[in-house]
């Protein structure tokens, strides 16, 4: 597979994204969020959630999942497995069904997430070049039935998150800096020289056109997951990979045109309950406030969009969050759902005898 996503490819599969759809989510109804789970018998499942929680479907997955990826126009996403995993499973979810099955290349490995082209034409997922211990962003043709059509370098190593900029024309990609290797499993190889950080590249070329690193005294802050505001506004969510007794904050912003990410922390007590883990981050419904989540301490803390502290949730093991209109929606691994306000109130909406994994993906 050739390093760079050739400019004819490309063209082609823009083209081809000009097709207009014949489902649209308005059509579809719900469900309003997709999740992974695993059931008490250990099989694993993703499953369509409503606004109110209730499940509104649930499809048997071959393995762990992790993430998804939602079309922007009608109603389709691609859930991805657990790093490091090789399979993505394309949902109708309409109908609940499977509708086709992405494998990675030989040589890659899926880092559990991905992001949809604007026009929804083209799919783009976070991948380890294990053999060059690099990260890739591989290009999949989504009107082709996602036939893979290219890649091109994330911009550093261990690409996790990968979100599609307000713009769409850029990529925001979180190379969380950490090198793995499917023969090793999930061990980190490379933590006396990791180096994380937040790039934007292009999604026509794949050039890299800017990248933002934690300062060198938290150069061992992987970067992990993402949220991104309308305006530009880029949460990232980290996991501090140092010693445990440093106490780093878990939330950084960056502020569009500016040269530096800006970090938030919560106060100092409840910092310290994190355990130095944010699990997933998402901005409310109407933007003014984010929210990440520290399921090793059971907390799900929320700031204002300048980054300013402005309450923690409660629940044990609660790591899944998304926007709701009312704030949040939130997952947690005792099969609980919750709606989350902008005041750190939780209110639980359903409970079913699951465990969800580390992500709640709005449809």
């Amino acid at each position: 597979m050739p390093p760079h996503l050739g400019r004819r490819m490309l063209l082609k599969g823009a083209a081809a994204s000009l097709l207009a759809p014949t489902v649209t989510w308005a059509a579809a109804g719900s469900p309003a969020y997709l999740a992974a789970c695993k059931d008490g018998a250990d099989r694993f499942s993703l499953v369509g959630l409503g606004l109110d929680g209730a499940e509104t479907f649930r499809l048997s997955a071959p393995g762990r999942g992790h993430a998804a990826a939602a079309h922007p126009h009608h109603p389709e996403a691609v859930a991805f497995a657990r790093r490091p995993g090789d399979f993505a499973l394309v949902i109708d979810c309409a109908k609940g069904r499977e509708s086709a099955r992405l494998s990675a290349p030989k040589g890659r490995r899926f880092y559990g997430h991905g992001a949809f082209s604007a026009d929804g034409g083209l799919l783009y997922t976070s991948e380890n070049a294990f053999e060059e211990g690099e990260g890739r962003i591989g290009v999949w043709d989504a009107r082709a039935d996602y036939r893979r059509i290219g890649e091109f370098s994330s911009g550093g190593v261990g690409p996790h998150d990968v979100a599609l900029a307000a713009d769409g024309a850029r990529l925001v990609v979180a190379n969380g800096g950490i090198q793995t290797h499917p023969d090793s499993g999930r061990a980190k190889l490379n933590l006396p020289t990791m180096r994380p950080n937040l790039a934007y590249l292009s999604a026509r070329s794949g050039k890299l056109l800017q990248t933002l690193a934690p300062p060198e005294k938290l150069r061992m802050h992987s970067i992990r997951h993402l949220a991104l505001r309308a305006d530009g506004l880029v949460a990232a969510a980290m996991q501090w990979q140092g010693a445990p007794l440093q106490n780093p904050p878990l939330l950084a912003l960056h502020v569009p045109g500016e040269a530096a990410l800006r970090f938030a922390a919560a106060p100092t007590d409840l910092q310290r309950r994190t355990r130095n883990y944010a699990g997933s981050v998402a901005f409310s419904g109407d933007g003014a406030h984010v929210a990440y989540t520290a399921p090793r301490g059971g907390l799900c803390m929320i700031f204002d969009d300048a980054g300013a502290f402005a309450g923690a949730a409660e629940a044990i093991d609660i790591c899944g969050v998304a926007a709701a209109a009312d704030g949040f929606r939130a997952t947690s691994g005792e099969g609980r759902v919750f709606a989350i306000g902008a005041n750190a109130r939780l209110t639980p909406l359903s409970s079913m005898p699951i465990a969800y994994d580390n992500h709640l993906i709005r449809l």
